[in-house]
């Protein structure tokens, strides 16, 4: 518990630096006008090993003897505090075991493997994994490091507030991520320190809000399962150590939707040209649930560690709810020359068609009607409204189908 004094946190702010770039802030002149506030992006996605965990690992690492350290380091992780205690492990020139659990991102796993440690993969979510890299540590006599609930490792995650306050000295809220809690302790107990007056508010997935369970029952809970996108924060029991830490530094939390952050992923994409995981992206998803007029705001991007499956499957559902792509079905005799008058039905209200499907089998009667789905692209809801009714006036009845591309 003594970890986190503002002599510790000065401490790893020196120690950090040794393998972390400068993420500077980032002023978001379109999160702004959306808000209403001033809303700046603290950019960890842009951070060696792509994620904040880098600076929880080495800092812990550090604080470690030399005995420790060279007995071999262990840890479980979801992708990023593994990717951090690989890349420290090697700067100190010691073995390191990564357990994760088997629906890790390949990207995460490949990318780790590359930084020279031993990647185990067990169990469907990361409390899993974390029973098994206990077990291996106490049977092979490795060191844990671990990913949250540790005051060391928060120290080092909380140095993101002592470079955001700098930075930004008259901040009025921070958001900051949560899975199990290390990052937000780090973050809130150094801001509570240095500007008591700032808001801290941790930000969770809906499908893993294992702290807004814990917080209502004050005291550490652990969800039956969890189910969200936001993989890098599927956690089902917040820290116990920092757990106390959580509740009294935290000014509130707020739980998002995974539409919500498909919504903030295309948003990141189109606006700032940055990819920013899912767990990254809480942060800026949750400035729709807070009031920012006239308040300075700094989101923290925890990580941009997403594997191109995930990418192309985010960016896909994104567009189809906000209805710039869409499949509409109609009915029409087949006979030469009615797929041409549908297509220029579409075409004179500027749709863009995507992709045909002709299906002819629909009807025994195939002069009565055959089915074809249209996938189309359009601006938004107001225009996929327009080409829907200029098909209906057109004597179509266009039914929208809800498919993937």
């Amino acid at each position: 518990m003594a970890e986190l004094t503002l002599e510790s946190f000065e401490r790893a702010c020196e120690i950090v630096k040794e393998v972390t770039l400068e993420t500077d802030l980032i002023y978001s002149d379109y999160f702004s006008e959306m808000t209403g506030g001033k809303v700046w992006l603290k950019p960890e996605n842009m951070q060696r090993t792509g994620a904040y965990k880098v600076r929880g690992a080495y800092y812990k690492i550090s604080t470690l003897s030399r005995e420790k350290r060279e007995k071999g380091l262990i840890t479980a992780s979801a992708g990023n505090h593994a990717q951090g205690v690989a890349y420290a492990a090697a700067k100190y020139g010691v073995k390191a075991v990564i357990v994760m659990p088997t629906t890790t991102p390949l990207i995460k796993v490949n990318r780790t493997k590359a930084l020279g440690a031993e990647v185990i993969l067990h169990g469907d979510v990361y409390d899993e994994a974390c029973e098994e890299a206990y077990r291996l540590a106490e049977e092979k006599g490795y060191t844990f490091i671990h990913p949250f609930d540790d005051p060391a490792v928060a120290t080092g995650q909380g140095t993101i507030a002592m470079e955001i306050i700098k930075e930004l000295p008259l901040v009025d809220i921070i958001l900051v991520p949560v899975g199990g809690g290390g990052l937000a302790t780090g973050v809130s107990t150094l801001t509570k320190l240095l500007k008591p007056t700032v808001q801290v508010i941790g930000v969770e997935p809906e499908g893993a809000a294992c702290l807004t369970a814990s917080l209502k029952e004050d005291k550490v809970v652990t969800l039956p399962s969890v189910s969200t996108i936001a993989d890098g924060t599927a956690v089902k029991t917040p820290g116990t150590v920092i757990f106390p830490y959580l509740k009294n530094n935290l000014d509130s939390v707020i739980t998002i939707s995974d539409e919500e952050l498909v919504a903030a992923f295309l948003d990141m994409v189109e606006n700032h040209k940055m990819i920013v995981e899912n767990s990254g992206l809480l942060s800026v998803a949750a400035l729709k649930h807070i009031n920012c007029r006239n308040r300075k705001v700094a989101c923290v991007l925890s990580g941009g560690n997403m594997d191109v499956i995930t990418m192309s499957s985010v960016v896909q559902q994104g567009l189809i709810l906000r209805d710039r792509i869409f499949t509409v079905s109609v009915l029409l005799p087949d006979k030469p020359g009615e797929l041409s008058k549908v297509a220029s039905i579409i075409a004179s209200v500027s749709g863009n068609v995507i992709k045909l499907e002709h299906n002819q089998f629909v009807s025994v009667n195939r002069n009565a009607a055959v089915e074809l789905r249209i996938t189309l692209e359009a601006f938004g809801t107001a225009h996929k409204k327009e080409i829907l009714e200029t098909l209906e006036k057109a004597g179509y009845a266009p039914k929208v189908v809800r498919t993937l591309i």
